[in-house]
């Protein structure tokens, strides 16, 4: 398969077997090159990837999921499947093969007395944050409210709530799944037991996702929102203090960014580097001015904007900074703490961050997320304490190179101080041959339920597994 990106000339599509009988099939849209929608319907989150499929299909149910898998099975067709389409090595497109498109299907409904909730494989976070905080309930989810719940759930997920209520995969209870053979499965703790496990980190190998159903929590509101201090080693250094001492209701992404042109921080801070701790804590309002001493703690404050919201609030505030429609190069490192090394690396990058949009995270991965065995769950780093997204996000192509090289050099110098492995959904297609090490001590088992469940690996547009 040839992968097209905008630095490179567009390929022209290879000949398409004929979709005629996939219109047949399927009650909702089937896109090939010559139709006018072709242009929106091929493109996706990350604007490195401008891919052109023979066909895109806008599946209304799990019946046109289960036409467009067999599709792209018999006739020998790359095969993409796209929920929110945020991923950043562009596996939601392909040239030359079937899309699966999930964008239609984005029905929530909400258990409120089984604290449950059960959404189709197309819904974003704002979808599913809309409809449980309606009952004052959540899950743990994206820090993007555009992001699909279908590519977070399956490689992890990490989110504001990780070390109250756990990963999002920790807290997926049953999935309906479109596999290989084109036939729909619905596994939980009774049936395919070991389906259910590999999808809880294993990533998009093992079939379509058409709807997950996920356990909440009690999560009202929150006391929330981010701080800035000086870029130094001293703040890192007093955070992973904080974090050390402070109960799973509290959670703070440490941030290495240039300073948003924000209101509340002085104008001559914007566009200069600095630290954000981004906070989203779950706990009563009575233990609010505790919260808020701790974060007054870290370092001289430039500017902040905390205070109590609605819990899904919290997970729009990263949505104009990236917006559809940039370019990205990420990696990921894990870490068992958060050394000395680990952060003078990132002082270092931080000084030299390329653009406003450039913006590295550290999730903290401890409380409720070590709770979960890896026997329980394919997502297998669980003595890791902090999970990092690093590596540029800009707006002009012509700027790929650049980017892609400082995203690289950083990935390097971090390397020694790490423990040799990544969240699978920071990584970018370049980084396919550190599937073992990012999959984990679970690599053996997720290999032997891929072949299970698809021997001929259709399903190889991912951080993949092979069978």
């Amino acid at each position: 398969m040839t992968v097209t990106d905008r630095t490179s000339p567009a390929a022209a599509p290879a000949p398409a077997a004929d979709p005629a009988p996939l219109r047949e099939a399927v009650h909702g849209e089937v896109i090939v090159p010559a139709d006018p929608g072709y242009d929106r319907a091929r493109r996706v989150y990350n604007a490195l990837h401008d891919r052109r499929p023979a066909v895109v299909v806008r599946a209304a149910d799990a019946g046109d999921v289960i036409a467009a898998v067999a599709f792209a099975r018999d006739r020998g067709l790359p095969l993409a499947v796209r929920g929110g389409a945020h991923s950043v090595a562009g596996w939601g497109t392909c040239d030359d093969g079937v899309v699966i498109d999930l964008e239609r299907m984005r029905g929530v409904r909400v258990d409120p007395v089984r604290r449950t909730a059960r959404a189709e494989g197309g819904c974003t976070w704002a979808d599913l944050n809309h409809a449980t905080h309606a009952f004052g309930l959540a899950t743990t989810g994206g820090v993007v409210s555009s992001t699909g719940i279908g590519g977070l759930t399956l490689g992890g997920g990490l989110g504001h709530l990780a070390r109250r209520s756990g990963l999002t995969c920790d807290n997926l209870v049953s999935a309906d799944v479109v596999t290989a053979d084109a036939t729909l499965l619905t596994c939980d703790a009774e049936h395919h037991p070991d389906l259910l496990w590999a999808l809880r980190g294993g990533g998009g190998n093992f079939g379509v996702v058409t709807s997950f159903e996920y356990r909440l929590h009690r999560v009202p509101d929150i006391l929330g929102g981010p701080a800035f201090y000086p870029l130094d080693t001293e703040v890192p250094r007093r955070y992973r203090e904080l974090i050390a001492g402070s109960p799973p209701e509290l959670n703070a992404l440490l941030l290495f960014a240039l300073g948003p042109p924000l209101p509340f921080l002085p104008e001559r801070w914007h566009g200069r580097p600095l630290i954000g701790v981004l906070t989203c804590f779950s706990g009563p309002p009575e233990e609010d001015e505790r919260v808020r001493a701790g974060l007054s703690s870290l370092g001289t404050v430039l500017g902040q904007h905390i205070g109590r919201m609605p819990y899904p609030v919290i997970n729009t505030l990263f949505d104009e900074l990236l917006p559809p429609g940039l370019c990205h190069y990420w990696k990921g490192a894990f870490n068992r703490e958060l050394n000395d090394g680990t952060i003078e690396t990132h002082v270092t990058f931080g000084q030299s961050i390329p653009s406003l949009e450039s913006t590295t995270v550290i999730f903290p991965i401890d409380g409720a997320c070590h709770r979960t065995t890896p026997e329980e769950s394919a997502f297998a780093h669980r003595d890791a304490a902090y999970s990092t997204a690093f590596g540029a996000s800009f707006r002009d192509p012509a700027d790929t190179e650049a980017n892609r090289e400082w995203t690289r050099a950083y990935d390097r110098a971090l390397r020694p101080h790490t423990m040799g492995a990544g969240y699978t959904n920071f990584m970018d297609a370049d980084d396919q041959h550190r599937a073992p090490a990012n999959y984990g001590t679970g690599f053996g088992r997720l290999r032997a339920v891929k072949r299970r469940y698809d021997p001929g690996n259709l399903f190889r547009l991912n951080h993949n597994i092979a069978p």
